[in-house]
């Protein structure tokens, strides 16, 4: 299993969309659509190499240092099989 942790969605959110209009868009915001994005890519690029799997984004689960952190209402935010 791996676990990838994106920690400068808002950042990419403003050189997208310049600074003003990611000021209007919540974290949580820039956080899922950069998710979205990067799952999208991930599973692009993995099927291209052949590989067969699942991928998911998960609500409520952090990595801290070496440990998962499970949080209260965790769930799958978004699961792609490829």
């Amino acid at each position: 299993m791996i676990v990838l942790k994106i920690t400068n969605a808002s950042e990419v959110m403003a050189s997208k969309l310049g600074k003003f209009l990611e000021n209007l868009t919540p974290d949580a915001l820039d956080q899922s659509t950069i998710e979205d994005i990067v799952l999208k890519k991930l599973v692009e690029n993995l099927q291209a190499e052949g590989l067969k799997g699942e991928v998911a984004s998960v609500r409520g689960l952090d990595l801290e240092e070496k440990e998962l952190v499970m949080h209260d209402g965790m769930r799958v935010r978004r699961h792609h099989t490829f």
